[in-house]
């Protein structure tokens, strides 16, 4: 279970540098504040430096899909914060790390948990969690640290947030739900606030049921 506030990544797979600074806003003013711009998105790296001009004081703001370490110096020099993967590689972690950076490396069992964590992270990104469900989330956590958060990613939509939250994530990576390619910045929004309430109010009822 996670006392603060619950930390919602929107993925913009997808994102344009023509849409970045628009669709950034959008998302701020919503109560969203982690971007992650996936490495096979158009132009990844300048979506990502523009996202972090406009906004990197208020937000943190990274890179998704990261599956190779040459990538995570860029991520830093394009000014990014956040390392986003599929899979957990602990070469990826320890450069990440090494710079600064915050890794979220992927989980679909528990080997991969131990791992990721013995390499020095911290925030791990089950996936995929709409195959994986809640029952995983659950056994996990009654074997981890104390202060490892989880974050479902898949699936994840105002319909399904709540019930991971209840079951004790710290937040979730929300894709498609929340942005595709040529979604007006008005819509996306609208979703994220959605989101942020659904997200708050399930974190209220888990604290009150303890």
């Amino acid at each position: 279970m996670t006392t603060s506030a619950p930390l919602l990544i929107a993925i913009l797979r997808g994102l344009t540098p023509a849409e970045a600074p628009a669709i950034g806003l959008a998302l701020l003013e919503a109560g969203i504040t982690r971007f992650e711009v996936p490495l096979n998105s158009p132009r990844p790296f300048d979506s990502i430096r523009l996202l972090a001009e406009h906004y990197g004081e208020q937000a943190e703001i990274g890179a998704g899909t990261v599956v190779d370490p040459a990538d995570v110096p860029r991520v830093a020099e394009a000014g990014g914060r956040l390392v986003v993967a599929p899979n957990t590689d602990p070469e990826v972690i320890a450069d990440s790390l090494e710079l600064g950076l915050v890794p979220y490396p992927g989980v679909a069992t528990a080997t991969d948990v131990f791992a990721a964590l013995r390499a020095g992270a911290q925030h791990l990104k089950i996936f995929p969690a709409d195959a994986l469900g809640t029952a995983v989330l659950r056994a996990w956590e009654s074997v981890v640290p104390d202060g490892t958060a989880f974050l479902p990613v898949g699936g994840i939509s105002t319909d399904t947030l709540p019930t991971w939250i209840r079951a004790g994530a710290a937040g979730a990576g929300i894709g498609s739900f929340l942005y595709a390619p040529g979604r007006d910045a008005e819509e996306v929004r609208e979703i994220a606030a959605e989101l942020v309430r659904a997200a708050s109010a399930a974190q209220q009822r888990e604290g009150s049921e303890s």
